[in-house]
């Protein structure tokens, strides 16, 4: 078990007071059988009404209205977790589901008919050139097949921290053979949802250990759903399975679709606000 202590920290310095309108937080990790929540704290300024509900995928969702104008907006949430998760590669896969290709069962596929439809459709022949260059002969074995495109993806682009919003389409990152964390969880889902793999994409955090001095930051990667095992977690910046390293806050049918924080204001303004954010991930002693 890992115990972990998550504090992010987003703070928008406006040069005027605006009317914040409401924001949207996917900040609260997804509680499991392998992870629990010790404690939560959220601390939000200006004056606000807080509404916790949850949405169509299960996701925690915070909805923050307020009441007053301002020109700072703060958002701290504290949160200590119990990761089990120690062993990602003990699970079995139903038999039929062993060797890729597989058409899933018919009770499952009405559920999982969202997750196999690709988010960029006009790319599907881009990803099926790559994965031909990359020699890619079907049939094999379904594990051995993500954790091959899981790696290669990790080893044969470059990773980029990109600070401008949005997610880059697969041919995009194929193109500049680069990308975001985010940009590679879309590649990865997109390809496996070309090859008939119902996929989703993740939102959360990844504790890395050394980055506990407020160097970490938010982290994204993929998860397909295997017959028998469930949902099994996929991070094509490192090209590992995702463990107690990994901690979902928020999962997606589309990529762009699960932010951290989202919202908006109304106001004159000159100048864009000053964004601030740091995030920390730290260990701490088990009890």
């Amino acid at each position: 078990m890992r115990r972990l202590n998550i504090s992010h920290v987003t703070e928008y310095l406006f040069p005027q007071p605006v009317s914040l309108l409401p924001h949207r937080l996917l900040l609260r990790p997804r509680e499991s059988h392998n992870l629990r929540i010790e404690s939560s704290h959220l601390e939000i300024h200006p004056a606000h009404s807080l509404q916790w509900k949850r949405d169509v995928l299960d996701n925690s969702v915070a909805v923050v209205s307020f009441n007053v104008a301002s020109n700072r907006l703060y958002i701290h949430s504290s949160v200590v977790i119990q990761h089990y998760e120690d062993n990602p590669f003990d699970f079995l896969v139903d038999d039929y589901a062993v060797h890729h290709p597989f058409a899933y069962a018919r009770e499952e596929l009405f559920d999982l008919t969202p997750f196999l439809q690709a988010v960029y459709p006009a790319d599907r022949e881009a990803v099926l050139r790559w994965l031909d260059v990359l020699g890619l002969a079907p049939p094999m074995e379904t594990f051995a097949l993500l954790d091959w495109l899981n790696r290669t993806i990790a080893a044969h682009l470059i990773y980029q921290i990109r600070e401008e919003p949005g997610v880059q389409s697969p041919a995009l990152t194929l193109a500049r053979g680069s990308g975001s964390c985010r940009d590679f969880a879309a590649l990865f889902m997109d390809t496996c949802r070309h090859l008939g793999l119902a996929s989703r994409f993740v939102s959360g955090y990844l504790y890395a250990g050394t980055l506990e001095s407020g160097d970490a930051s938010t982290h994204a990667w993929a998860e397909v759903y295997l017959p028998g095992a469930g949902w099994k977690g996929f991070d094509s910046t490192s090209g590992e399975v995702t463990g107690n390293r990994h901690i979902a806050t928020a999962v997606a049918r589309h990529p762009e679709a699960v932010p951290p924080v989202a919202g908006s204001y109304a106001g004159q303004s000159d100048a864009p606000p000053l964004l601030k954010v740091a995030v920390w991930v730290r260990a701490l002693e088990a009890r």
